[in-house]
Formats: C-alpha cells, sequence, structure tokens
C-alpha cells in the first residue's frame, strides 16, 4: 500500500535530475492522488530547468513549463512525504544536515525500486548524456509507479 501523499526528487541543485524525475512521474496515472515535487540540496536562487534536460523532456512528449528550482526545507520532511534522491551522498547529505530526517523516508530511487545502478549525472555532458539520463529515469521511474500501485 502507498502510505505517501507527496513524492519529492531531490537532486543537487534540482534543475537536471531531480527536475527530470518529477517531470516524467507526473505523466504517469498513479492509483491514488500524489503530490508531485523537485529540490535542490543547495539552491541559492530560483533557477529554470537545465536547457537540455528540458529538450529531452519535450522530444519526449513531457512539458516542463514553469519548473524553478526550490531548496530543500524543513517543511519537506512531513510524515507522508517520501524524499527521492539520485546517489547515496545525497541520501547520506540530507540525514545529516536533517536532523528530522526519517531514513525510511529519504531513499536512492534505484535502491528504493530494485535497480543495481545510481542514475548518472549528464551535467555538462552532450546531449545524448541527458537522453541517457532520461532513459534511465523512466525505467526506474515506471517500476516505481508499480510499486506505489501495488495493493491500492
Amino acid at each position: 500500500m502507498n502510505p505517501y501523499e507527496r513524492i519529492i526528487f531531490v537532486g543537487e541543485s534540482g534543475t537536471t535530475r531531480s527536475a527530470m524525475g518529477e517531470a516524467i512521474l507526473k505523466e504517469y496515472r498513479l492509483k491514488r492522488p500524489v503530490e508531485v515535487g523537485c529540490r535542490a540540496l543547495v539552491a541559492l536562487f530560483p533557477e529554470p530547468m537545465n536547457q537540455k534536460a528540458a529538450a529531452v523532456l519535450i522530444s519526449n512528449g513531457i512539458n516542463v513549463e514553469n519548473h524553478i528550482s526550490m531548496q530543500l526545507s524543513a517543511e519537506d520532511f512531513a510524515e507522508n512525504t517520501l524524499l527521492l534522491v539520485m546517489e547515496k551522498p545525497q541520501r547520506d547529505k540530507i540525514l545529516e544536515d536533517y536532523p528530522q530526517a526519517d531514513p525510511e523516508r529519504v531513499q536512492v530511487l534505484t535502491e528504493y525500486v530494485g535497480d543495481e545502478l545510481e542514475i548518472i549525472d549528464p551535467y555538462g555532458g552532450p546531449l545524448q548524456s541527458y537522453g541517457v539520463c532520461y532513459e534511465t529515469l523512466n525505467k526506474s521511474i515506471k517500476k516505481l509507479v508499480d510499486k506505489l500501485n501495488e495493493g491500492e
């Protein structure tokens, strides 16, 4: 059963992998309503989505309008919220910096869904790297949707 009412993807800047994760998950139908968001570990100022990440999403038919990065905050640690990061050091940083974070509700996306590899950061790479990131994210998010819909 899915106990979560909110799912927040968390990345370094909130403009690439986590923003892509949010956009991809919003394309899927969940059996119960879930608010989907994206936060940054470091957002010194609001930024739009990375242009290459946006281009890959748009080419896959996903709307990316109005994305602005937001800093992770204490309000994001509600009991009904699952935080998904892209790599283990990000999870460790959250658990270290936010004492209110419950380790059960802060998960590495790929570990949470049973994939072996982490989602590689395409930042600074060619457009093709962002495409590979999208494909990997989409595969893991399909598994996430299945997991969230189980027992509903």
